[in-house]
């Protein structure tokens, strides 16, 4: 099947291309960015070398209706979705952190648990507790933004202010965002009998001044979820949590051998494990948004993205 891999737009006023793990970033002439979804697959900070159908439209719809859903809390950088696998928005300069918040300990902070941690990223985390157990309250357990090829790593409140990589001023609306964004997609979810489990928002700053919520939001490559229903007798008999995440392909990775550390290879993903990871997005965008995935046309995704974008930026 059709995959968006890359993309080598050319558009008017275009200043510079950015390219991330899965989004390629166009800056344009009068501070908007163009951000193209792809079909890329990252997990343990690596792209795996084939893509997935329809995972850039499926990331980039729920992250700019969960934008829509949240305006009215935290602003955004979002201007226009003129292709499903486009967001146009207002430049930014991003903040070299990532907002990571913990509802449930569970992958990551699970993680370090097992291995005897009881500090996450300065933060502590009650003795007496199993994976996928509840938090008392949610924890912020920010990360350093990598660049591409490299590994985001924890870090302390306290390091990101003595370091001087944001300001305490600007981190406390940092805090207070993140705290209202997942109070709100908390609520999202459980009206789709969902629990949000943990997830990560980005922020920038607009040439104004403003801190905006920038980048993905709630999406199954940020975000953990798992199914209300059975979540407390599951628990209860130390069964593994039913979950809405990427967390699937991590798994089959583990199992494969493979957990981004130096000397290890990625495992070859068959056609049908990649059609089965489509489907399993597919069903992710189902569930949490509420509603039924329309697949677009990807006969020629490339063509399709590049005249969607022109006919935006020429009205």
């Amino acid at each position: 099947m059709n995959t968006l891999m890359s993309t080598d737009f050319n558009f008017p006023g275009q200043k510079s291309v950015y390219k991330g793990k899965v989004r390629e970033v166009y800056t344009l002439g009068n501070d908007v960015l163009v951000m193209v979804a792809t079909d890329r697959l990252s997990a343990f900070d690596v792209v795996m070398p084939k893509g997935i159908p329809y995972k850039g439209q499926i990331l980039n719809q729920i992250a700019t209706k969960m934008m829509k859903d949240t305006e009215d809390i935290v602003p955004n950088w979002l201007m226009a979705t003129p292709d499903p696998n486009v967001a146009v928005g207002k430049a930014c300069e991003p903040f070299k952190v990532e907002m990571v918040i913990r509802g449930y300990m569970s992958g990551h902070a699970a993680r370090e648990y097992k291995a005897g941690k009881r500090l996450l990223c300065g933060v502590p985390m009650p003795e007496g507790m199993q994976e996928n157990d509840k938090f008392p309250e949610p924890i912020i357990t920010p990360a350093t933004k990598a660049e591409k090829g490299d590994h985001d790593e924890d870090i302390s409140k306290e390091d990101i202010l003595k370091r001087g990589i944001v300001s305490k001023e600007d981190y406390e609306v940092l805090e207070k965002y993140t705290k209202a964004l997942f109070q709100r997609g908390t609520e999202i979810a459980a009206k789709r009998g969902l629990i949000l489990v943990d997830t990560k928002y980005e922020f920038g700053k607009t040439k104004d001044g403003e801190i905006v919520l920038i980048d993905e939001i709630h999406t199954p490559d940020s975000s953990r979820y798992f199914y209300a229903d059975g979540y407390q007798e599951r628990q209860e008999k130390g069964e593994a949590q039913k979950q809405l995440s990427k967390e699937f392909v991590r798994q089959w990775l583990i199992s494969n051998g493979f957990q981004g550390l130096e000397g290890q290879s990625v495992p070859e993903m068959s056609d049908e494990y990649i059609e089965s990871v489509s489907n399993r997005y597919i069903e992710l965008y189902e569930n949490i948004t509420g509603e039924q995935f329309v697949k677009s046309d990807i006969s020629n995704i490339n063509k399709r993205i590049e005249e969607k974008i022109l006919q935006y930026l020429d009205k």
